[in-house]
């Protein structure tokens, strides 16, 4: 199986406390497959957006929907990721 990164992330989620994490702890926050695993994630991010990452957290939200909390290391900005997705102004 090809391995996809466009099926595996499925949008960004974009809060205030999104953003906080964005700015101050340098974290972007995706919706992604509810099968796929932090190794999946973590490629994906990294072939998509062009950054290395340092960290992936996830959860299961009670609408059973998976959310990744994903570090960018030191040398990437997760704000500017954000900006050139279009989701920050």
């Amino acid at each position: 199986m090809k391995f996809d990164p466009y099926s595996i992330i499925l949008g960004i989620v974009m809060t205030e406390k999104t953003h906080r994490l964005m700015e101050m702890e340098n974290k972007l926050t995706f919706i992604v497959r509810r099968d796929a695993n932090k190794t999946m994630i973590k490629r994906a991010v990294e072939e998509l957006f062009g950054v290395k990452v340092e960290k992936v957290n996830t959860l299961i939200m009670p609408d059973g929907k998976k959310k990744a909390y994903v570090k960018l290391k030191p040398e990437y900005s997760a704000v500017d990721v954000a900006s050139k997705m279009g989701v920050l102004i």
